[in-house]
């Protein structure tokens, strides 16, 4: 299997992995700049040469992919005998830099209702790295003529026609997956809240809608669903950007992207030890990676939106 198939094939199982590619390499080497080796947590495909550094980048690799939020990193090794590493000696007589790519599992977003608001949400979100399901009970909100502005996405995106009981894709979705419930119908909205609750191992559930249906959803899932309050307080209503009132479909799309967007980054930061201070003039200098440009449109959007209120 080839490392771009290896990528693919950790990506559908929603596996983590590292692609491990040679960099640079200067004098005699086992293998040429450009050669690629994918590491997923119990195998690997591919290879960059064999011997102490394929078998070190491997180590490393299954290291970063226990990582809470690992970043690429390089690894140089100087190819003479006077030199032992971890696994052997490999006298080849050159050095090779190694360039380590995490590939984390990605957030899975579930939008229930793909009308006005949420065909305008699943715009935003198509242009993230997400696995996006969108899930619709009336056909015609699913087709592909309506579905042509999602083309070119980032995303990997899965639509669910489901004209009967959309609830039951809550069981095909993946461990943690977000779900956000913006259906055309109030009972509809209801069996989902209610199935969303028994489902195991879900994500964040966010919720449409004022506080007058919250208030009738909280009664009936307490009092019909048997749902503890503990239980009912893991639905998120009303969902979006506290602040943005706007009720143009456009508006509400952008505050809820954000806000789950934000949750995403707020989940990471809690999963991260704090890192080491550094000097004000090291912190201020403008180096490091550049910000996820999908990410920072949608947030100066909302700064815009929020602004202007």
């Amino acid at each position: 299997m080839g490392w771009v198939a290896a990528v693919a094939r950790l990506r559908e199982r929603r596996e983590p992995g590292v692609l491990v590619t040679v960099a640079t390499v200067r004098g005699h080497a086992p293998r040429r700049a450009g050669a690629k080796l994918v590491v997923g947590r119990d195998r690997t495909w591919g290879s960059i040469g064999g011997g102490n550094i394929e078998a070190v980048a491997i180590d490393r690799a299954r290291e970063l992919t226990g990582a809470a939020d690992p970043e690429p990193e390089l690894m140089e090794f100087a190819l003479n005998d006077k030199v032992t590493g971890p696994h052997g000696v490999q006298c080849c007589g050159g050095s090779v830099t190694v360039l380590l790519e995490p590939l984390p599992v990605v957030e899975a977003v579930a939008v229930f209702g793909v009308g006005h608001v949420g065909l305008e949400l699943a715009r935003i979100l198509a242009r993230h790295h997400l696995d996006l399901h969108l899930i619709d009970s009336r056909p015609d909100m699913l087709t592909d003529e309506r579905l042509g502005v999602l083309a070119d996405p980032v995303a990997r995106i899965r639509v669910h026609h489901t004209p009967l009981l959309p609830e039951e894709v809550l069981a095909e979705l993946p461990p943690g997956a977000h779900v956000l419930i913006m259906t055309h119908d109030h009972a509809e909205d209801a069996a989902l809240c209610d199935a969303a609750l028994r489902t195991a191992g879900l994500g964040s559930i966010g919720l449409i809608g004022s506080s007058a249906k919250w208030a009738r959803f909280r009664q009936r899932l307490a009092a019909e669903g048997g749902h503890a309050p503990a239980a009912i307080d893991r639905i998120k209503t009303p969902i979006g950007i506290p602040g943005i009132t706007g009720k143009e479909p456009a508006v509400i799309a952008v505050s809820v992207a954000a806000d789950l967007l934000r949750s995403f980054e707020q989940d990471r930061r809690w999963s991260v030890p704090a890192p080491a201070a550094v000097p004000e003039s090291v912190a201020a200098a403008p180096h490091g990676p550049a910000a996820d440009p999908a990410a920072t449109a949608v947030g100066t959007a909302v700064g815009t939106a929020v602004g202007n209120q």
